[in-house]
């Protein structure tokens, strides 16, 4: 939409938007020669159906002789893709049309002289303003446009990577000498809103691992008792992203990048994954373009996560809500490119105890009536000193009856470091 101040101007800006023309489709009401002769229910014999072709043969060639003058054969489909109605022409846009976040907004600018003098010394300024900031395009002030002849028109193209919703105003200004010598300013506006193409919708899912050591006593005529000794679950976190596409046509997503936040790592799964051999050298380099339809189109993501960091900054990855954000590409039906970031994705902070009693190691096989060792770790997780300790071994385990403990029963550590 244009807006233009009150008063005798001169010069008139022009703006078209500039984009992939569509296709022209024409809805068509065609018909394949044979359905005129012959029912649906002429393949459910087989023999018939083998004879079908020669019967219609000289039936057809006479509908689709190409000398027929009297278009006798325009409903006929005389190709498979006739009935998709593509008849070949491309439309230019005729508005603005649909503007969207990610896109590459390109413009073309005529300023015309509409008087029947000249006009000289003029200063172009095209910029465009948002909610947030003004973003200018287009500035001639070092380097003035001489004379624009009457009727004559000076020509320009402006580009704008999108990168917020809502609406915008692109604002072209001539600052010009009209045919008296008059210094005259003009002003015009042009306004459209940038809408959202597609949305993602995530899904967070801690999952704890909890392994175990399975000790069985040798003798089972003497103890028939099995040991389940547990290890510190391992926590693996998997983050499910859903891609609605909200916009009139198809997108071909031919990138979705998932970036991890500091200390983790993200490994997309795959349905195929269970099939190396598809994986092959040229399916790495050249991969086809994933299909969003047009209209509430979804594609859905599946990423696991996992800490990769040790000690202290594995405790602040837990502590955090963070884990990272999605980098999407795509094209539209004749190629136009569009690029989207998310926001941060945010799941759940995992809760972290700030001292951990934890058992790194225990024997293998273990034998009746001899002594075996377990190797402890006490473990300070805040960034302080903590401390003194006492650790003992509890009275009130069900095991008691079954394992005798020889040795000390309490201990007394003294400050611990943190990551000690």
């Amino acid at each position: 939409m244009s807006t233009t101040p009150q008063g005798i101007h001169s010069l008139v800006f022009r703006v078209m938007r500039l984009c992939k023309p569509s296709f022209h489709v024409e809805p068509p009401f065609r018909l394949d020669p044979s359905d005129l002769f012959v029912g649906e229910d002429i393949f459910d014999n087989p023999l018939a159906a083998s004879n079908l072709s020669p019967l219609l043969s000289s039936h057809v060639n006479k509908f689709t002789d190409s000398s027929d003058m009297t278009f006798a054969n325009r409903f006929l489909l005389h190709h498979p893709s006739d009935a998709m109605g593509f008849s070949g022409l491309l439309v230019l846009p005729q508005s603005f049309g649909a503007i969207y976040l990610g896109e590459t907004f390109c413009s073309y600018i005529s300023i015309n002289n509409s008087s029947n003098f000249e006009v000289k010394d003029v200063i172009i300024k095209a910029e465009i303003q948002t909610e947030r900031e003004r973003i200018l395009l287009l500035d001639t002030s070092k380097s003035p446009v001489g004379t624009i002849h009457a009727g004559g028109h000076y020509d320009f193209i402006v580009e704008h990577d999108v990168k917020e919703l809502g609406a915008y105003t692109m604002v072209c200004t001539a600052l010009y000498n009209d045919g008296d010598g008059e210094r005259k300013y003009l002003p015009q506006f042009f306004k459209f809103v940038v809408a959202n193409p597609l949305s993602v919708r995530t899904k967070v899912r801690t999952v704890k691992n909890q392994s175990a050591q399975m000790c069985m006593c040798p003798s089972v005529a003497t103890c028939k008792s099995v040991f389940a000794i547990l290890f510190p679950p391992q926590e693996t976190t998997y983050l499910e992203a859903c891609i609605e596409n909200h916009t009139k046509s198809n997108l071909y997503v031919d990138q979705v990048e998932f970036e991890p936040a500091p200390h983790w790592t993200a490994k997309i799964l795959k349905a195929d994954e269970l099939h190396p051999a598809d994986n092959s050298l040229t399916g790495e380099i050249v991969k086809p373009p994933i299909l969003v339809r047009s209209g509430g189109g979804i594609h859905n993501y599946l990423y696991q996560m996992k800490i990769s960091s040790p000690g202290s900054e594995q405790v602040k990855a837990k502590r955090s809500s963070i884990l990272g954000k999605l980098q999407i590409s795509w094209r539209t039906n004749l190629g136009e490119p569009g690029r989207l970031q998310t926001q941060q994705i945010v799941g759940t902070p995992s809760s972290c105890k700030e001292i951990e009693l934890q058992v790194m190691g225990i024997p293998s096989l273990i034998i009746l009536d001899k002594p075996f060792s377990v190797h402890l770790n006490l473990t300070n997780h805040t960034d302080r000193e903590l401390g003194p300790f006492e650790v003992w071994l509890s009275k009130n385990s069900a095991h008691e009856k079954f394992v005798m403990f020889n040795g000390l029963q309490t201990m007394v550590i003294d400050l611990i470091d943190f990551l000690h």
